[in-house]
């Protein structure tokens, strides 16, 4: 920023020569960055964190609307405000869609018109007609999700045939069984075992007669059509279909001598992970599922235990005048930690207050006590980061790895205690490292591709393998606190990369939208270790500059989860723009012109108060399924690029708190 001095402590150097550049522009830059960053700042939080709107689609208002009536809280005016909500995002075809620009998907169709319906919605009122018929037209209730079928099959609108066994006795297998619930993903779990809790003991909720569904089937006589064989007759889904139809013969009989075993130890689990978080796993649909649990087993909605839970799940909503909306979870710690990155790139003095503030407070959110990734990796001690404001069985290696980029670049006033939290959270993350050579987000070697094929898996994210994004995070992390492409460590992840790499050169996004993501992140972690002149970093750069538009900006829809041949193509918005240009500043020249009009695209487009305008999702929860948008990436990321770019320009010299020998870290264990 122009007026503050760069990095702290650094003499600002005489800025580059690169053709394109005026004083004048140089000027409109740095007045850009410093708008910015300023705007940023206005938005930290008194105890030091940035939060940002975590927004969803509408299958969370539908939820919440069902959830209040299960719940016996149908406040009118609040079903009345989230009704409206969940009615104004209806597309003119009669269906709603699951990000914006969207086409109408099936699965938020159904349980936004049943919602409506619960509401108070005549099914002859036209938009219900509408509705109907869209759901017939995207093949009926039939072929809607698992978890649309449970939640329908639990208050009594369509029968259990419809919905895949889900037997507490899961909670009796041994870790080293084919299928466990640590062999789940962190989230699943989270979801998965309350609703076993809820498939067995099916408790009585049921709503009014008018609930039912049944219009919504396309075929009435055909209305277990997710439970149809595969045409390949020996497959891992045919498998999992026929022990599907033996659970169900099972579910009939009245001899179960392991029941009420397998529901002591799922309540035990349950209530076990509801301590020490703010809400079962902290997420939206783990918590109402832990609710209704309770529920089953007597404790009603005033009992303590539920009522805790009820009050941090209320704690998702966004109320105004005429709307109630919901968000999927919080995400305090990973907004602060980009946020923080942004301002030091922006120049922002190592010792600034709202850098202490801030490192103080993700200090203190720092998790040392025992989680579920303990099962996979036992000889490692705690020492992660959760992405909400607590979450301790559930730190994930994206945060953490985030943060210690974060911490480093502040010159903290305890330097021993920095120290110390950040050699905790490097050597949690090396534990983390997959036999593949990746990581993934919350588990340790959580790869087994066969359970996707179990029923109740059509969530799309029942595993929590190796993912680009995430590798590279932590390459980046290591990178930038010393750790060279020799290191053991860094060159199983390289490989992993390589081997994860796309034929055109590009990365595949897990966490973010999508492929400009996940490129940009692999060329900036290989950056940090010095092998962005390599063959494979410039074929991704190449691949940059080929989805790059005209006017500099990138933009890439969801669609391109589902149809790759729309890779890299969809509306402009600011945060892909930082993301491309960040990866063009990692793998080519200063004076590229891509560099400069993607430079141009971002200054040209920032509002006069220093933010940017996005109104489309570019964060991503289960691939095809569930998308979000982080109300702080349009802001954050752009910062942080155009202030890498001032600073390459400038050859400005950046303030490093710390580094550290790889030598002083043992590597996981098995390698």
């Amino acid at each position: 920023m122009a007026s503050i001095a760069r990095m702290g402590e650094e003499t600002p150097v005489a800025p580059a020569q690169v053709p394109w550049q005026t004083p004048d522009w140089a000027e409109r830059l740095e007045k850009s960055i410093e708008r910015g960053a300023n705007h940023l700042l206005s938005l930290q939080a008194e105890p030091g964190y940035w939060q940002g709107e975590l927004e969803a689609d509408t299958t969370l208002e539908s939820d919440y609307i069902y959830y209040l009536h299960v719940l016996g809280k149908a406040d009118p005016e609040r079903i009345a405000k989230l009704a409206n909500y969940v009615r104004q995002r209806q597309l003119p075809d009669g269906g709603w869609s699951i990000y914006p620009g969207g086409p109408s998907e099936l699965n938020a169709t159904c349980k936004a018109y049943f919602a409506l319906k619960v509401a108070g919605d005549s099914t002859d009122s036209p938009h219900l007609v509408q509705a109907r018929e869209t759901v017939h037209r995207l093949g009926g209730l039939e072929h809607s999700n698992s978890y649309v079928r449970f939640y329908l099959a639990l208050v009594g609108a369509v029968g259990w045939e419809l919905v895949p066994s889900i037997p507490p006795e899961l909670m009796l297998m041994p870790n080293w069984f084919f299928l466990n619930i640590y062999e789940m993903s962190s989230w699943t779990r989270g979801i998965v075992i309350p609703m076993s809790i809820l498939s067995a003991l099916r408790p009585d909720w049921r709503l009014p007669e008018r609930a039912r569904v049944d219009e919504l089937f396309k075929d009435p006589n055909h209305k277990t059509a997710a439970f149809d064989w595969s045409k390949d007759l020996i497959s891992w889904k045919n498998f999992f279909l026929a022990a599907d139809r033996v659970l169900k013969l099972y579910e009939k009989s009245p001899w179960k001598p392991l029941r009420q075993v397998a529901l002591r130890k799922a309540k035990s689990w349950m209530l076990e992970h509801i301590e020490r978080t703010e809400g079962l796993a902290a997420i939206y649909p783990a918590m109402m599922n832990s609710i209704f649990a309770l529920m089953a087993f007597g404790h009603g909605p005033d009992d303590p235990l539920t009522w805790r839970e009820i009050k941090e799940f209320s704690r998702f909503e966004i109320e105004d005048d005429h709307t109630i909306r919901m968000q999927p979870c919080v995400s305090p710690v990973w907004d602060t930690c980009i946020a923080m990155v942004a301002l030091e790139e922006a120049g922002l003095p190592p010792d600034h207050p709202a850098l202490i503030k801030a490192a103080d407070w993700m200090l203190s959110k720092q998790v040392l006590g025992p989680g579920d990734w303990q099962i996979k990796n036992k000889d490692a001690e705690p020492g992660g980061w959760a992405f909400e404001f607590r979450n301790d069985f559930y730190p994930d290696v994206d945060d953490t790895a985030f943060v210690l980029m974060a911490l480093q670049r502040v010159k903290y006033p305890d330097p021993q205690r920095m120290e110390g939290a950040i050699r905790r959270g490097i050597q949690w993350l090396l534990s983390m490292q997959n036999r593949d050579g990746g990581w993934g987000a919350f588990d340790r070697d959580n790869d087994r591709k066969f359970l996707c094929n179990i029923p109740f898996a059509d969530h799309n994210a029942m595993i929590d393998p190796s993912t680009a994004d995430v590798s590279a995070r932590v390459v980046e992390c290591l990178g930038r606190f010393g750790w060279t492409a020799e290191h053991p460590a860094i060159q199983r992840a390289v490989k992993f990369l390589l081997k994860d790499q796309s034929k055109d050169g590009s990365w595949f996004g897990r966490w973010g939208v999508n492929f400009i993501y996940g490129s940009s992140g692999v060329l900036r972690a290989l950056e940090t270790v010095s092998l962005t002149a390599s063959e494979y970093c410039q074929r991704a750069v190449v691949w940059l500059r080929t989805v790059q538009k005209a006017d500099g900006s990138f933009g890439e829809s969801l669609l391109s989860y589902d149809d790759p041949s729309t890779k890299g193509q969809g509306p402009s918005t600011p945060s892909q723009t930082a993301w491309g240009l960040i990866g063009l500043l990692a793998g080519t020249d200063l004076g590229d012109s891509s560099i400069s009009k993607a430079v141009s695209y971002l200054v040209d487009h920032q509002e006069q108060d220093g933010s940017w305008n996005e109104p489309d999702f570019t964060g991503t929860g289960f691939p095809g399924v569930f998308y979000l948008k982080y109300h702080l990436y349009r802001n954050s990321f752009p910062v942080y690029a155009l202030s890498r770019y001032s600073n390459q320009a400038q050859q400005a010299k950046e303030y490093v708190a710390l580094k550290l020998q790889p030598g002083e870290f043992r590597l996981r264990s098995g390698f």
